[in-house]
């Protein structure tokens, strides 16, 4: 009973909006809402304060205390309005006053004057702990750029060392609401409330340790506010994946669905070739080959006899299966070999006379890095699949750097490399473009959880986007619905058995009942 209940909710997404915005792009929304549609900001923040309030009492309605954390911005005016919302419903709060009082101003002064009318409790914070109820967290923000700083850090670790139910408002502090990474410290929450945007910050990086629960309220601010400013980040979600996955014909046969070619497992590594291979099928390719080292095609009929699988001892012996190929798997087991360095040499030959789509990863991407056997790599059909270590590479920079700003970093890669580019890791990033657009638009697929921190992943989600080239999905389409799918079928498989212990096969079955909506 408890699998079949986490099942259902692995599969029951949060109604939340599509577009994600900036930090930038939600004081832009806010500036449309107050200065051209005449909403003034005290107003805003009430509905913002009463938005949270509604929320404690839904998730925590026998707290027996709540501890408003405020800073001394707009973030800190909103913790004064649900403090105010509270003490009018005789329900014990204290405010925790962090920062100084002589920068409160605006409508956040505002807000603090209703609250001191009310006869809320107000302290100065000086380093307590709660030790019973509710926390509230409302410090710092989206306005935070460096790392957070004394005694906001008191605050935050404070909060975090209660061990009590947090909520967030807005953002957690010391989260960036723009890269998703921790500002120094941040604080742990069990719900956050976003307001008027999405912030893409809430769905990559560190978030999914900080956020908790994602709530969001647009606070009745009109629809033709977010008509002037254009969202370049968006959520995937299983609504829009079924859309795209139509019933099949009843008179299909599997030249319809594409032939994938999948091109790897040196010596010590089959397995990646066969489980990228074994994927593609389950996702739905008409077709699936795979050229590997001679020594392992007995192996590869006895686990998969549904995968034609070809010995080759050089780059040459490659030619007429690329050439029956409609798509081509290049990476998973490369290797770093003479063997390797011929395979992918005649890879990108046939690429540049050849439409067909392709995928890379792992090895054939640290070859593209090095850029040895291409000089200037760039093709507007394949899709490029690295972890942050292989990103880091292909951009000639620190690992540090991709994480510092996952955003950027697929958007430079994409522009760098032509096509669609899946930045892999917690809230896996898919940068594409497509028209004139100036920028690439990122795709976030919040989906996957940490069991899937184990050999093999990649090799299987290499062979879903290649699946799903083959039954002629555009690349952008390929790379999303991909992503989405292999990182759900990671969560149906932990919500059945735990996430310790999971093996890359284990997504294999769920890999078909998703792309069977």
């Amino acid at each position: 009973m408890a699998a079949s209940q986490s099942v259902e909710i692995v599969m029951n997404e949060p109604s939340l909006p599509i577009s994600l915005y900036t930090a930038a792009q939600v004081r832009e929304l806010d500036r449309i809402a107050i200065e051209e549609h005449g909403i003034p900001a005290i107003v805003l923040m009430k509905r913002a304060g009463r938005a949270a309030f509604e929320l404690l009492l839904r998730r925590w309605p026998g707290a027996e205390h709540f501890h408003i954390f405020c800073g001394t911005g707009n973030n800190g005016g909103d913790g004064f309005v649900i403090a105010t919302l509270l003490v009018e419903r005789n329900l014990p709060v204290t405010i925790w006053l962090v920062g100084d009082v002589a920068k409160i101003s605006g409508a956040a002064l505002q807000a603090n004057q209703f609250a001191e009318v009310a006869g809320v409790s107000t302290k100065v914070f000086t380093g307590e702990v709660p030790t019973a109820g509710v926390i509230v967290d409302a410090l710092l923000g989206t306005g935070l750029s460096g790392d957070v700083r004394e005694p906001f850090a008191a605050a935050i670790a404070a909060i975090n060392a209660a061990a009590l139910p947090v909520l967030a408002v807005d953002i957690p502090s010391g989260l960036c609401s723009d890269s998703g990474r921790v500002l120094g410290s941040a604080v742990c929450a069990a719900a956050t409330i976003s307001f008027i945007g999405l912030k893409q910050g809430l769905f990559t990086g560190d978030a999914g340790d900080h956020c908790g629960a994602i709530e969001f309220a647009d606070l009745a601010v009109p629809a033709a506010v977010y008509q002037g400013v254009a969202a370049t980040t968006r959520r995937i979600v299983l609504k829009q994946v079924n859309a795209q996955l139509p019933r099949r014909s009843r008179n299909a046969h599997k030249g319809l669905y594409g032939h994938v070619l999948v091109i790897g497992g040196d010596c010590g590594m089959a397995g990646a070739a066969l489980m990228a291979a074994q994927a593609a099928g389950r996702v739905g390719a008409g077709l699936v080959s795979c050229a590997t080292q001679p020594e392992h095609v007995a192996a590869f009929v006895a686990r998969a006899p549904e995968i034609m699988a070809h010995g080759v001892r050089s780059g040459g012996e490659l030619d007429r299966l690329l050439a029956a190929a409609t798509v081509v798997v290049l990476g998973p087991g490369l290797g770093r070999s003479a063997w390797s360095e011929q395979l992918f040499e005649r890879v990108w030959r046939h690429l540049q006379t050849s439409p067909i789509p392709a995928v890379f990863d792992a090895d054939a991407l640290n070859m593209l890095a090095e850029g040895q056997i291409i000089e200037a790599p760039f093709h507007p059909t394949w899709v490029l699949t690295p972890h942050p270590g292989e990103a880091a590479r292909l951009l000639g920079v620190a690992n540090a750097a991709i994480q510092r700003d996952r955003f950027d970093a697929a958007r430079q890669l994409q522009q760098r490399y032509g096509g669609a580019v899946v930045l892999k890791g917690a809230g896996t990033l898919i940068a594409t473009k497509s028209g004139a657009t100036a920028e690439a638009e990122i795709g976030i697929a919040n989906v996957g959880n940490p069991g899937m921190a184990s050999g093999g992943m990649g090799d299987v989600l290499s062979g879903v986007i290649g699946g799903l080239l083959a039954q002629h999905f555009s690349i952008e389409a390929a790379a999303q619905i991909g992503v989405y799918i292999h990182g759900r079928a990671g969560d149906l498989a932990a919500a059945a058995a735990g996430e310790r212990g999971l093996l890359a096969t284990d997504l294999l079955p769920h890999l078909r009942e998703l792309v069977n909506p």
